[in-house]
């Protein structure tokens, strides 16, 4: 049996202009019906946490506030913490029960061929032989150290580590999600990158409400969305629509971003001030998405802390590949 569908959260405004004479608003949009498994439509977020000066801060703040944080995710790359590093970060997350998602490798934009460019041609994705296996020894070392949540911006590595997992050389609990730096626009490409060992996937935070329902029409991957993203992807605020992503777009990540913030990565002591100021307010701005959730009548529905598992999903088969002669 089908679960029911959420209630309609309250649309802001909408009762003083129907108060003063305007028509309603035309209700097109469907409500999503899946959920995360353990019943939840929604979870949270909080990114751009660069190294354990800034998760201290971080989880500081969210205890604070009493901002629920589900994940906790980095961007400057497993490459450039140290072994302490990291195992002070899973240490701190598991007891606050929340995930830690690292990102991977080095990137085309970040190696000798990126030089002097006037366009972009591989941006995020792993350039190479090389950049792909550098990625597999990051997602060796980081599962190694305890992290079990990979952040992945290429459909090869990708597909590369899904095949370890199912065959056995990443521990089977571990989980990728999808950079939103390459985050899919359309339903087939949601679908594919699902379908090629995705967890979770990033999507672009200009989506409308109706894309994101075309999205969920054909999968139920989670959905990370940038509630507020930061100006290289593209600066968007969207807190009135937090309720409309939920009851849309559900499962959803909402992620706690930040515009105006100085570029982070890849992020070191010299950058260490605005990193942790930067965190402690997307901590904040988390406050003001869940102030807002509840003023509309559309807080319910979040997953208990610590719940991690994105459910049962489709992935391609994995077929040997041919021998080249």
């Amino acid at each position: 049996m089908d679960p029911l569908p959420p209630s309609r959260p309250r649309r802001p405004g909408e009762r003083a202009l129907r108060d003063l004479g305007f028509p309603p608003r035309p209700e097109l949009v469907p409500s999503s019906v899946a959920r995360f498994p353990d019943g939840g439509t929604w979870r949270t977020e909080l990114p751009s946490c660069e190294g354990p000066a800034v998760l201290d801060a971080v989880l500081a703040e969210s205890e604070r506030l009493a901002v629920p944080l589900h994940r906790i995710s980095q961007g400057s790359g497993v490459w450039m913490l140290t072994d302490a590093e990291i195992g002070e970060m899973v240490a701190a997350c598991e007891a606050r029960g929340a995930e830690l998602t690292l990102f991977l490798g080095p990137r085309g934009s970040w190696e000798q061929g990126g030089g002097g460019r006037a366009y972009v041609s591989s941006g995020p994705r792993a350039r190479g032989r090389d950049q792909l296996a550098q990625c597999v020894e990051d997602a060796e070392r980081a599962t190694g150290l305890g992290v079990r949540s990979l952040l992945v911006a290429d459909e090869g590595v990708l597909w590369t580590l899904h095949r370890m997992r199912a065959a056995g050389r990443l521990p089977a609990d571990v989980t990728f999600k999808v950079s939103a730096l390459v985050g899919p626009v359309n339903p087939a490409s949601f679908s594919v990158w699902e379908r090629l060992g995705a967890d979770s996937l990033n999507v672009p935070s200009d989506l409308t409400v109706a894309q994101l329902a075309e999205i969920r029409a054909v999968s139920a991957a989670p959905i990370d969305f940038y509630v507020e993203a930061p100006d290289d992807l593209g600066g968007f605020v969207r807190i009135y629509d937090a309720a409309e992503l939920v009851r849309c777009g559900a499962p959803i990540y909402l992620k706690f971003g930040l515009r105006n913030a100085p570029a982070l990565y890849p992020v070191g002591r010299h950058l260490l001030p605005a990193a942790v100021e930067s965190g402690r307010e997307r901590v904040r701005r988390g406050r003001l998405v869940l102030d807002t959730l509840a003023r509309l009548g559309a807080d319910e529905g979040m997953s208990p802390i610590g719940a991690r598992d994105p459910g049962p999903l489709r992935r391609f088969p994995d077929e040997p590949a041919p021998v080249m002669s």
